[in-house]
């Protein structure tokens, strides 16, 4: 008796089922929250004429785009030198990269709180090579909260730009070489572009991962280091659901934004490795 196999179409119904109880229809409830009980958008009125909320804003896509920026300057070279390596290198590289990828968030926040308090290990070790005389307040900072997010979110820019790299034909290079091309030469002209979309793909994870940070500024960052995350979570502790809501909805509708904007620079199949 032959087998009956089922549709290919019913497989992805648990996910779909998953994704529409427990993403969909919270997102939909928090978008018609946000409208006020009235219906007249004074959520976001209240929202957008709020000297707080709008700094908060500032602040948390300036963190963003900052983290970004300086994820994307440490990940690039390690990338590429875990590429050109030894495969023994490459193997030691890759734990030291997982490693820490693999351990709580939570975690890893309280570490820096640890090395970088005013009795912390890196204090410590300043004062006793003789660099400063008095610990240096570091903890509580916007560098401290750069340092933190930097640390957690290096891996998401690693592994991407790690994947093109690896996928780039070794006869484009080979090829530029025999023309006389020189090192510089063949990482501008052949490597860099064809590893743009392992970049684009890791500045969308980090930006879109640092919009929504919460863990990590909350513990090594001070009073005025409050991201958006943050503010939600304050007014939800204060009841005020339509303000959340609001506050949640214009952080969607960013993050919404900025990946409407590379897709418009950068296709978004050749950034998921499609055809190109």
């Amino acid at each position: 008796m032959k087998r009956i196999s089922p549709s290919p179409a019913l497989l992805v119904v648990p996910l779909l089922a998953f994704l529409l109880a427990f993403y969909v229809l919270p997102v939909i409830l928090m978008l018609g929250r946000s409208a006020g009980p009235e219906g007249d958008f004074a959520p976001y009125a209240a929202a957008f004429g709020s000297e707080v909320v709008i700094k908060v804003f500032s602040y948390t896509v300036k963190i963003a785009v900052g983290t970004t920026f300086l994820t994307l300057i440490l990940a690039y070279p390690l990338a590429y030198f875990i590429v050109t390596t030894g495969e023994r290198t490459a193997l030691i590289l890759m734990a030291i990269v997982l490693i820490p990828f693999w351990t709580s968030i939570l975690i890893r926040s309280y570490a820096w709180m640890v090395l970088l308090g005013q009795r912390g290990v890196i204090n410590g070790f300043l004062i006793w090579i003789g660099v400063v005389e008095q610990p240096i307040r570091m903890l509580n900072t916007t560098f401290a909260v750069y340092i933190g997010m930097i640390h957690v979110l290096l891996p998401f820019m690693i592994l991407p730009i790690l994947s093109t790299l690896k996928g780039i034909d070794g006869r484009l290079v080979s090829a530029a070489e025999n023309l006389g091309a020189g090192p510089v030469a063949v990482f501008r002209h052949v490597i860099l572009p064809l590893s743009m979309p392992g970049v684009v793909a890791g500045c969308i994870l980090v930006f879109v991962l640092a919009l929504g940070f919460y863990i990590t500024p909350a513990l090594v960052g001070g009073p005025s280091d409050m991201t958006l995350s943050m503010l939600i979570a304050q007014e939800v502790d204060l009841y005020r659901w339509d303000t959340a809501s609001a506050i949640a909805a214009i952080l969607l509708v960013t993050t919404l934004l900025a990946l409407l904007a590379v897709s418009r620079v950068l296709s978004m199949d050749r950034i998921l490795g499609g055809p190109r």
